[in-house]
């Protein structure tokens, strides 16, 4: 699955309205343009690409405040809200998938009702747990990776990848379950995209034609 698409649904639905440089400071505010590699050029693309998808609404506004073009600001459709909840769950619960697509999906945690978040994190470790069963029948970490020669290191690397996984995922499970956080129905959430007008302190500066959009 797109990290990208993941964190621009996200992004527009927590301005309600969003446009498409609106998106991309967030995006840079939250530093996914490193950890994500979402760059301007695929931001500009994939609100297009959402919006023909029907994922989006696009709505024409007034020319920008320096003089540009009407810029385009964009709202999730019914569509749209149903495929960021799926992209969501399943960023949380299935491993094997790249750290860009978990980073997104613990970006929008919160957007989840405790419990819910609790049991997907917890699928997650059991998918974990069995797939390290399933690997350990051939390779046994006890004997170490030399048991199969300098090939045996993938595996060795795979293995604790997936003990360190698990390990963190159940850190997070305790620290939620221990009432970290604000999660949807509880109250007032954490704003985390900046305000109309507010700097971005992290913003790359980086020109691109579709900063109008």
């Amino acid at each position: 699955m797109s990290a990208m698409r993941l964190l621009v649904l996200g992004a527009v639905r927590q301005h309600g309205r969003a446009h498409g440089y609106q998106v991309r400071g967030d995006l840079e505010y939250w530093g996914a343009h490193e950890w994500a590699q979402a760059k301007p050029g695929s931001l500009y693309h994939a609100l297009k690409q959402m919006a023909k998808q029907g994922l989006l609404r696009a709505h024409a506004t007034a020319p920008s405040p320096d003089g540009g073009p009407p810029r385009t600001e964009y709202e999730l459709t019914d569509a749209g809200e149903a495929e960021f909840f799926a992209l969501l769950r399943d960023a949380l619960s299935r491993p094997g998938q790249r750290n860009d697509v978990l980073s997104a999906g613990l970006g929008f945690l919160v957007e989840l009702e405790r419990a819910e978040a609790v049991a997907l994190l917890r699928e997650r470790v059991r998918a974990l747990e069995e797939w390290r069963a399933t690997a350990t029948e051939e390779y046994v970490p006890a004997e170490g990776p030399g048991s199969l020669g300098h090939i045996g290191e993938i595996m060795h690397m795979w293995v604790d990848a997936a003990d360190h996984g698990a390990a963190w995922t159940r850190g997070l499970i305790v620290r939620i379950e221990g009432g970290a956080y604000v999660f949807a129905g509880e109250g007032e959430p954490f704003v985390g995209v900046l305000a109309d007008g507010e700097e971005n302190p992290y913003a790359t500066g980086e020109a691109h034609p579709g900063d109008d959009a």
